[in-house]
């Protein structure tokens, strides 16, 4: 007779929405106030103390309590949230985030909505929360901008790597799901493909097969175990969400072997939508992103750590979604609430309905709003209403010191 085998463990049930809104209201009975450090008065990047208020907003992607404001330099340029999330506001604002996103492309968070993914590494954002809803809570914006990234964008920014010598291994950090990791295997099928996340995606990624290895954890709190493993280290839409975007860099440097390849995408903060649509611009992603960093600053930056930079691009990054995300976020703010676990009270069955009508109603100026971005793209993207930009640097023999 065969062994039998073992009944694998029922999972916990996930706590009813009035459970979690408890739990919720009870952080927010104490005010928003604490989720935030104290406000600095000079630039994190060059230490000047010219600081002007580039933008003050609400969540616009979730619609959870507080307000967030970005100061910029006026000497290098450099944007940043101020004040600063601390470790308990991440973890409250991330909370369910990425649950949102569970079946998606963890590139596909960036900025919700960095153009391969608002997600990224600035911690343990995965272990926030418990529990998975699985999308029951995603916002109206939320679901319209998750679609807008997809195979074609990775093999996109994989290609941008063609000119240079296929290399034996290649990490990708910030990988979620390995989304992008299976798209240039296609391209490099010679390359183990490894995946970083903070979240438990990238062992998912590891288990469906589109990555080799899955480290979980912050790149930095690796670096002594993936020491010069590495030809190309890949970042999209990762160093924003991150509290020190330079010590992100070294530590991929530090994972490079010498003569390796640093591929980096991020939003760019001189593009003119910033200006044209305010808070209604994507790529200020609040309270997500943490810093908005112009080229020349991270151009300097890699010439400071020895690099030598090989590439740059401004027109094939851009994502053409800046006006439907503008939209997607104007109409969720306007639309009656949804039952999301942090609001005081879930709505009633009137503004359920609604809320569903107005939704319907509203997916042909999204779908037109589409049509228009993807029309403008191939000018635009060579204009200064470029939404990111892309770099590749080679390392040099220097170690960067940690």
């Amino acid at each position: 007779m065969p062994p039998t085998l073992p009944t694998p463990p029922t999972p916990p049930a996930r706590p009813t929405v009035a459970q979690r809104r408890a739990a919720y209201l009870g952080e927010l009975a104490k005010g928003t106030d604490h989720f935030h450090e104290p406000r600095r008065a000079d630039c994190p990047w060059c230490g000047s103390v010219r600081l002007r208020t580039r933008l003050r907003t609400p969540d616009l992607l979730q619609h959870k309590p507080g307000t967030f404001v970005v100061d910029e330099c006026e000497d290098c340029a450099h944007a940043f949230q101020n004040p600063r999330l601390t470790t308990e506001g991440l973890a409250f604002y991330y909370r369910d985030f990425y649950e949102n996103h569970d079946s998606h492309d963890g590139h596909d968070s960036h900025d919700s909505h960095d153009s391969h993914g608002e997600q990224r590494g600035h911690g343990q954002p995965g272990e926030h929360s418990k529990y998975s809803s699985h999308g029951e809570h995603a916002s109206f914006a939320e679901r319209t901008l998750r679609s807008r990234a997809g195979r074609r964008r990775h093999e996109a920014a994989a290609r941008a790597m063609l000119p240079f010598p296929e290399p034996e291994s290649w990490l990708d950090v910030g990988t979620g799901h390995g989304h992008f990791p299976a798209a240039a295997k296609e391209l490099f099928t010679y390359t183990a493909f490894d995946g970083l996340d903070p979240t438990s995606r990238v062992e998912k990624a590891r288990i469906a097969g589109r990555v080799e290895e899955a480290h979980r954890g912050r790149l930095p709190d690796l670096v002594d175990r993936l020491r010069a493993r590495y030809d190309v280290v890949s970042m999209f839409h990762h160093l924003e969400h991150s509290p020190d975007p330079r010590e992100e860099l070294r530590a991929a440097l530090a994972v490079l072997r010498p003569g390796g390849h640093l591929l980096v995408e991020v939003p760019d903060p001189d593009c003119a939508f910033g200006a044209l649509l305010g808070k209604w611009w994507v790529s200020y992603c609040q309270p997500q992103h943490l810093h908005l960093m112009p080229l020349r600053n991270l151009l300097d930056e890699l010439d400071e750590l020895g690099c030598s930079v090989v590439s740059t691009d401004r027109r094939e990054p851009h994502v053409p979604y800046d006006l439907t995300g503008a939209l997607a976020l104007a109409i969720g703010n306007r639309l009656p609430g949804g039952d999301e676990p942090w609001r005081p009270a879930p709505p009633t069955d009137l503004q359920r309905t609604l809320r569903t009508v107005l939704t319907r109603a509203a997916t042909p100026l999204l779908a037109s709003a589409s049509v228009l971005d993807h029309a403008l793209a191939p000018l635009l993207r060579r204009t200064r209403f470029s939404n990111a930009y892309r770099i590749i640097a080679r390392k040099s023999s220097r170690e960067p010191s940690l």
